[in-house]
């Protein structure tokens, strides 16, 4: 009987912890699976999917840049897929590829829950407009922020986000509006690193006003191109952390859509913290 075979998929790949996560969490569940990398050429994403399903994929995981592209893709969509217009997660159902954003609710399980920040009554600012941004701008609202600002190089992207969004922040009492990098405004007691400007090796596109003593500054990747902004935010006081947690909530949520159970996520999470002391130490 084949093995059941899920991949991510994206461009560049390569140093996706995502095998490791689920092949842990396979071993903790009874699971049988397989899981790989699967680097899609940027203007192929549609056909590399389509030949991973046809040849026994029953699923993936999708990855910068193709996250809008998987939405499009999907004819059935999570709603917090439909809300953010980006999908990282593909299941791939006879009666039609399903889609879903694990992003957001796996951001806000590492902030509440890992960080031990609550969202309710906070200003947070949201860096960036792109796949990222869109999938967890949702369920961070959920949480009732008091306010939310969306900054972006091309602020009139931002708004776009923003105006998708605006039924559902009213919904949950929350001020949303988008800003120039510039100009966000100061001390925010959240600092969401969405953008890009960690894998071109930048610190932060923003202001160092953004951020207060005790602050909660937060990129959303993991491992070296983490390290420049999070290094911007401990010389200012700040609580930084990387987005290793995320990965790890997000693929649990994934998970649990694919298997039909929800592992748990502490000892992976640490696991894969120690594989990447060792690596950092062997230099």
């Amino acid at each position: 009987m084949p093995i059941d075979r899920y991949a991510v998929l994206g461009n560049p790949v390569a140093h996706s912890r995502s095998p490791f996560i689920h092949t842990a969490f396979a071993q903790a569940t009874g699971q049988s699976l397989v899981y790989e990398r699967v680097l899609s050429p940027m203007d192929a994403f549609e056909a590399t999917l389509r030949r991973f399903a046809a040849e026994g994929g029953r699923g993936c995981n999708v990855t910068v840049p193709f996250k809008f592209d998987a939405a499009a893709i999907c004819p059935r969509l999570s709603d917090r897929a439909m809300l953010a217009g980006a999908a990282n997660v593909i299941r791939f159902d006879p009666e039609g590829w399903y889609g879903d954003n694990t992003d957001g609710i796996g951001l806000r399980t590492d902030i509440e829950v890992n960080a031990g920040q609550p969202l309710v009554g906070q200003r947070v600012l949201l860096i960036g407009a792109g796949g990222a941004a869109a999938g967890v701008l949702g369920p961070l609202l959920e949480h009732a922020p008091a306010e939310v600002v969306v900054a972006n190089r091309s602020p009139d992207k931002a708004q776009a986000l923003c105006e998708r969004h605006a039924i559902w922040a009213g919904q949950h009492g929350s001020a949303l509006r988008a800003s120039a990098l510039s100009e966000p405004g100061e001390a925010f007691d959240i600092v969401l690193n969405a953008s890009a400007s960690s894998l071109a090796g930048s610190d932060a596109p923003v202001p160092g006003s953004v951020l207060r003593a005790g602050t909660l500054a937060v990129d959303l990747m993991y491992g070296p191109a983490a390290a420049g902004f999070l290094h911007w935010a401990r010389v200012r006081g700040a609580r930084a952390h990387d987005g290793l947690g995320m990965l790890v909530e997000q693929a649990a949520e994934a998970f649990a859509l694919w298997r039909g159970v929800r592992p748990a996520t502490a000892p992976v999470l640490a696991a894969l913290r120690a594989q990447l002391a060792a690596e950092a130490a062997a230099g």
